[in-house]
């Protein structure tokens, strides 16, 4: 297989995550309304839609596997099958052992996770269940075509033949509206299944669509004009645009057989001849997308294999451009976008140190010069802004996964339990999904398995037999918040501390508050389960969860009430690569603290201070009193402040902690900086959450203000001192 074929069939993989969430999505509004016809048609659509482009190519089990789903899926449209809960739990089944094939097929290996026994035993589920409506005909069409080799895509669109006898010619008239391109539907596709009927020819009426300049992308122009002979009735005929009802003009008229059909014919090249043509036009500098001058972009979309290449051909050169305006995003490989992350996080830098420099040469902030470096900078801050909002991604793909998750935990706790989701189209940093997905599935296991009681239990506290799991996102202070929600009996605190005690995480006669107490789940080697789980109990790894949240940049705290549930909420960075930091200094260091964190400054000669005990300082603002933690003292740059009146304080928020007041020498700036990692650079530091570079080269310390808050005042000697610049 050539590179250009290649890239198509990652295309086609693409296309198939849209298509899976689509199926999955679907089959959750039909567990909600199983009458609805619109979501049952999309369902099948995208079943069909991947089986059509898996037979393109090749990969035999997946049309196999797809085509008794799909199969079943007709029943229930033709109402020969009722949709009820046994129906819907297949077909849930039905949809993981397809996103399993799907994934499989692209990584060139065996699914995971799905035995052989299992998916034999899942096929023989739907073939009892098509035979048990008398349509046998699903399993022998699957069988033949599962034994169909790689063909290239291409539309067979010959001209007409005299037909055996029997047969009937048929007049088509198809104008699509704007609609039918919305919806996923390609008249390519449709003119593809006609030709399977028997033989067609098409032509296509372009009168209507203006030059290039006054098109009007989002309009429908095009109309076809098809004859086709076939030995079908014309019922058959008009199945083919079932579709496409209620987004078409149709018109299907007979013909006498012997009439020659006065359309011309329409050629349409196959899947290679676009490949070499394009692989042509590559070597000779022309573009390979749509220029509009008839070049076409090859790619999927997403109903059975076609490709753009096609729908061209079939309605002229520029049929292409409109087809392909349904279309209003592109794919970037995620390497490419990281390189300009990157990239952009330099210019920041450099933008740093130039202003850096014009304020060390004491230029006046009227001078040309400083006039034009704030245009820089503005700039700058538009295009990175740009670019993170690139790398942004609703977390609904993630959520979506999780149904998949709850559906397994609970066949396997035995409980019933229903997932709801909100605010799933909450954005965050791609690198954050990707990583938070581990951490999310062992809570929600977690959630099942120890926070939800037995449906007997459940009944016997007044409860509904389903336990309900609600995930939610939201943005609050900058950041993005994800809670999972359990309505299960709670967190049993006597039996946490108990367990603590026993595993010497705790001293018997410590004072323990309620959070303090829930906070033990995350301790390492706490275990509330004395058996060994497939399932992570509550407190199993929770310490592994936390310290991955953790390496985000997040948080993760537990509130719950005895009897009625369990919340754990994660707080977590919009991006892992900027960072909108107060710039300050600390003992002759510059430290960052999140901007977020910080809720205002005082100064402490103005402030009313306490004294408790030899070294604790207090600072009362608004009727609290919140304790004070010396930066300096806390990372051993000096020893305690005796005096503050020449400094300031940071009053900063935390989740575990609350309010603390963080003493700094000076404040220099509030701007965004371009998070480096230390870890990985340097080494593992306390109290520190990265690291950044400055305008004048130096290394500058990204404050952790919920690990300081932690750590507290007075934990460090000066001889852990920590200084790092550029030169070093």
């Amino acid at each position: 297989m050539t590179q250009n074929s290649n890239d198509i069939r990652d295309m086609f993989f693409q296309e198939c995550e849209d298509l899976l969430e689509t199926l999955s999505e679907g089959l959750r509004q039909l567990d909600q309304q199983s009458e609805d016809v619109d979501t049952l048609h999309a369902v099948f659509r995208a079943v069909h839609s991947i089986k059509g482009g898996a037979g393109a190519f090749g990969i035999d089990s997946l049309v196999s596997f797809a085509h008794r789903f799909e199969t079943l899926l007709d029943e229930v449209r033709t109402g020969r099958l009722a949709c009820d809960t046994d129906v819907m739990r297949l077909f849930h089944r039905a949809g993981d052992h397809l996103s399993d094939l799907v994934a499989a097929a692209r990584a060139g290996h065996h699914p995971q996770g799905a035995s052989d026994d299992y998916a034999m035993g899942l096929q023989a589920d739907l073939e009892a269940l098509i035979a048990a409506t008398g349509d046998d005909e699903g399993t022998e069409d699957a069988e033949t075509e599962a034994a169909v080799g790689f063909e290239p895509v291409a539309l067979d669109l010959s001209p007409a033949v005299p037909g055996g006898r029997g047969t009937t010619r048929y007049r088509i008239r198809f104008a699509p509206d704007a609609g039918l391109y919305s919806s996923g539907n390609d008249p390519a596709l449709l003119f593809r299944s006609l030709g399977r009927l028997g033989t067609l020819s098409t032509t296509a009426d372009i009168d209507a669509v203006p030059a290039l300049e006054g098109l009007d992308w989002q309009e429908s122009l095009i109309r076809w004009t098809l004859t086709l002979e076939t030995e079908a009735d014309e019922s058959t005929v008009r199945e083919v645009f079932d579709f496409a009802e209620g987004n078409c003009t149709l018109e299907i008229e007979r013909e006498e057989a012997a009439k020659e059909a006065e359309a011309p014919e329409a050629a349409v090249p196959s899947l290679d001849s676009v490949l070499d043509h394009r692989a042509a036009r590559s070597e000779e500098g022309a573009p390979e997308a749509d220029d509009g001058e008839g070049g076409a972009a090859v790619r999927l979309d997403g109903i059975g294999g076609a490709t753009g290449a096609e729908a061209a051909s079939a309605g002229g050169p520029k049929a292409s451009a409109t087809a392909g305006s349904a279309s209003a995003t592109i794919r970037v490989n995620l390497d490419r976008v990281d390189r300009l992350v990157n990239l952009v996080g330099e210019l920041v830098i450099k933008e740093a140190m130039l202003s850096q420099s014009i304020s060390d040469a004491g230029l006046p902030a009227e001078s040309d010069v400083s006039s034009g470096h704030e245009g820089l900078k503005q700039l700058v801050g538009e295009l990175q802004e740009g670019i993170m909002a690139i790398r942004a991604q609703p977390v609904k793909s993630l959520f979506q996964r999780m149904f998949r998750i709850v559906r397994e935990t609970a066949d396997t706790t035995g409980k019933q339990v229903r997932l709801v989701t909100r605010g799933a189209h909450a954005e965050v940093d791609k690198t954050v999904i990707e990583r938070l997905a581990d951490p999310l599935t062992h809570m929600i296991r977690n959630a099942i398995d120890h926070g939800l009681e037995s449906p007997e239990a459940r009944d016997a506290a007044g409860k509904p037999a389903e336990g309900t799991l609600i995930l939610s996102a939201y943005h609050r202070s900058g950041r993005v918040m994800i809670d999972i929600s359990d309505d299960g009996k709670g967190i049993d605190r006597a039996r946490v501390r108990a367990v603590a005690e026993r595993k010497g995480l705790v001293a018997p006669d410590s004072d323990l508050s309620s959070a303090e107490i829930d906070n033990l789940l995350f301790a390492p080697g706490f275990s509330s389960k004395e058996e060994v789980s497939n399932l992570s109990g509550r407190g199993i790894g929770l310490d592994v969860v936390k310290n991955e949240i953790q390496a985000l940049g997040g948080r993760v705290s537990i509130t719950s009430q005895e009897g009625e549930g369990t919340t754990f909420s994660m707080s977590l960075p919009l991006t892992l690569a900027v960072l909108e930091g107060m710039v300050t200094e600390v003992a002759g260091q510059t430290m960052v603290i999140p901007i977020t964190a910080v809720q205002e400054t005082l100064q402490p000669g103005t402030a009313c201070l306490h004294a408790v005990g030899r070294a604790g300082r207090f600072v009362e603002s608004r009727g609290e009193f919140i304790p004070i933690i010396d930066l300096g003292l806390a990372f051993g740059y000096r020893p305690a402040l005796a005096d503050l009146d020449d400094h300031v304080l940071l009053i900063v928020e935390t989740e575990a902690y609350k309010r603390r007041a963080l003493i700094v020498d000076h404040i220099h700036e509030q701007r965004q900086v371009v998070i480096k990692s230390l870890e990985e650079n340097y080494g593992r530091v306390a109290g520190v959450a990265a690291a950044t570079i400055m305008g004048d080269g130096r290394i500058a310390l990204i404050i952790d203000p919920e690990e300081v808050a932690g750590t507290g005042a007075g934990r460090r000697s000066p001889d852990a001192e920590i200084s790092l610049t550029a030169a070093e």
